[in-house]
């Protein structure tokens, strides 16, 4: 199956162009878009430059201009959407990817899982993260950081912070503020529970801020709390659901807050929502 939707998308991204209906944000130093599900990110980068290769002077007649040096700052998943940032200079380009590492950039993702409904509203959960000996990329305990892994590689930490928006299209908890999720308790994962997914009956709509960002960070942490994404099949989540298959993964990465690397200025990128978050969040006021 994942061998099918990758070359789906490849097929999608290879027929890919960019349209200024995608972009959220642009200034000199760099440019943000809203990336589709089911596409790569490479091949948004790879059209960006037909989107710049020409401007509209005053008079209203197309000029050519110098094309930037483009690079990714930020990476998704072939199937997640949202929020990709794109910088137009090597200079802005390694200083947003040191925002990224000194865990200076805020991300919010909305993610629709299939599970047991939590008796929890917001949890913080800190584990390993690394490669099983298969390649996999899976959930270590807490206890392992830094253990040597086949390969030569080793368990890094992993932290993200799980709010609970929706559960069956209703708010059972209050939505908290960003200092109230800071003084709920933080859960260390130490050991690998063994979650029994075979009764997937709820619907549960998910924020989730990540504090680290580890390859499949929140598709993993939502498969630890046993409440994988709807479509995810490589995490335990569910392809089909109430008559209809799912092709793709429901996680959005849905804004980016950081310091402007040039200005210093607060910059605060938001993306729409999907139809399939929109349909749910719908009703409740955020």
């Amino acid at each position: 199956m994942e061998l099918q939707r990758a070359m789906s998308a490849s097929s999608k991204s290879s027929l890919f162009s960019i349209s200024r209906s995608h972009v959220l944000l642009e200034d000199q130093w760099l440019i943000a878009v809203n990336k589709p599900q089911g596409v790569y990110c490479e091949n948004v980068l790879s059209s960006v430059p037909s989107l710049l290769s020409d401007s509209i002077g005053s008079d209203g007649v197309a000029t050519q201009v110098n094309l930037p040096e483009l690079h990714l700052a930020n990476r998704l998943d072939r199937d997640t959407s949202g929020v990709m940032l794109i910088t137009k200079s090597h200079r802005v380009a390694a200083k947003l990817v040191k925002a990224f590492t000194d865990h200076k950039v805020r991300k919010t993702y909305i993610a629709f899982c299939i599970g047991l409904a939590p008796k929890w509203g917001c949890k913080t959960i800190k584990s390993g993260h690394g490669r099983s000996k298969f390649g996999a990329w899976r959930v270590y305990a807490a206890s392992d950081l830094g253990r040597k892994l086949p390969g030569g590689s080793t368990v890094r930490e992993m932290e993200t912070v799980m709010e609970v928006l929706l559960v069956n299209g209703r708010g059972c908890f209050k939505v908290l503020s960003e200092l109230e999720r800071d003084e709920e308790k933080i859960t260390l994962v130490e050991e690998k529970s063994e979650i029994d997914c075979s009764e997937k009956k709820d619907e549960i709509l998910v924020r989730a801020y990540p504090r680290s960002g580890r390859t499949h960070q929140i598709r993993l942490h939502c498969q630890y709390l046993g409440i994988p994404i709807r479509g995810d099949v490589k995490y335990e989540g569910v392809y089909k659901w109430k008559g209809r298959a799912y092709d793709c993964h429901e996680l959005h990465a849905e804004s980016l807050s950081f310091e402007h690397p040039v200005t210093g200025l607060p910059v605060v990128i938001q993306a729409p929502l999907p139809l399939w978050a929109s349909q749910v969040l719908h009703p409740l006021a955020l």
